[in-house]
């Protein structure tokens, strides 16, 4: 799907949204979260293209495939982290969005964990030659 068709469906859903808010609130957050989903499906259906050229981009650069894993991981967790602290924020719960982001940086954290040990062993290795 193409930016026209995306940005279509989420005027759509933002308009559902306003008028539903008014009388049920409920039904406001559930149509911005389908929207959402259905908005976020359509991005992915199209990834696979860019996916395959970062893997061949950092291939090329002589770095292992498992940083290749670890990146696309870290961007499928921040988009989800992103994506449920916003339908939080539409539901009125602030909190429970900030509770969302910081797993969500945490989790980044310690997937990350691996790169920051090949780092500090490279730079041992530099400093001991």
């Amino acid at each position: 799907m193409d930016i026209i068709g995306i940005a279509g469906i989420a005027v759509l859903a933002a308009v559902v949204a306003a008028m539903l808010r008014r009388y049920h609130k409920e039904y406001a957050v559930l149509i911005s979260i389908a929207a959402g989903v259905v908005i976020l499906f359509a991005i992915f259906s199209g990834v696979q293209p860019a996916v395959s050229q970062i893997g061949k981009l950092l291939s090329a650069a002589g770095l292992s495939a498992s940083y290749t894993v670890i990146l696309l991981k870290t961007l499928g967790i921040c988009f989800l982290a992103q994506f449920a602290a916003d339908a939080c924020r539409d539901a009125g719960e602030n909190a429970l969005a900030s509770n969302v982001e910081l797993a969500g940086k945490i989790a980044i954290i310690i997937l990350a964990l691996p790169l920051f040990e090949d780092i500090v062993q490279t730079a041992a290795k530099l400093a001991g030659a």
